[in-house]
Order: C-alpha cells, then sequence, then structure tokens
C-alpha cells in the first residue's frame, strides 16, 4: 500500500535576475496537497525573507512518505491544508 503524499515547501536564494538559485531552507510545514502549500506561499516568503540573498523564492515539491514520517516526528506538527 503506497503512502499518503504530502508536500513541503523549499526556500530558494536567488541571484538578482532569478538565476543560480539554491535551496537554503526547507519550511517544517508538511501540506496535504500541492494547492494548500501553494496558498501558504506568500506567508512563507515574509516569514523567511531573512536568507541573505537578493531574491527570495519557494517551491512546493512533493515529499515521499518517509521523509513527511521523519518530519512529523522532528516536529510533532501534522500536515496542514487541504
Amino acid at each position: 500500500m503506497l503512502g499518503q503524499a504530502f508536500y513541503v515547501m523549499a526556500i530558494l536564494g536567488c541571484a538578482d535576475d532569478q538565476t543560480a538559485c539554491r535551496d537554503v531552507r526547507l519550511v517544517d510545514t508538511q501540506y496535504v496537497s500541492a494547492d494548500a502549500c501553494a496558498a501558504a506561499t506568500p506567508a512563507m516568503l515574509v516569514a523567511n525573507s531573512d536568507v541573505a540573498f537578493p531574491v527570495v523564492m519557494a517551491a512546493c515539491r512533493p515529499a515521499g512518505a518517509q521523509m513527511a514520517k521523519d518530519a512529523h516526528h522532528a516536529t510533532g506538527q501534522p500536515a496542514i491544508g487541504g
């Protein structure tokens, strides 16, 4: 049986021209859908605007079942949204 899919949000730091982006942070929250993750993006960009890059972006990505389980164990927070 396949586990339920979750989404996580990566915060990316980019150059001025929005190239050369790299992951700088992973938001602790798990989302139950891509739409729930996308809806949280504006608030998470504000909350994570302290990174030392001229441009900050976010990317929602599917997380494997084990990654979601590990994140839940580490944070004690269930997935939200949906």
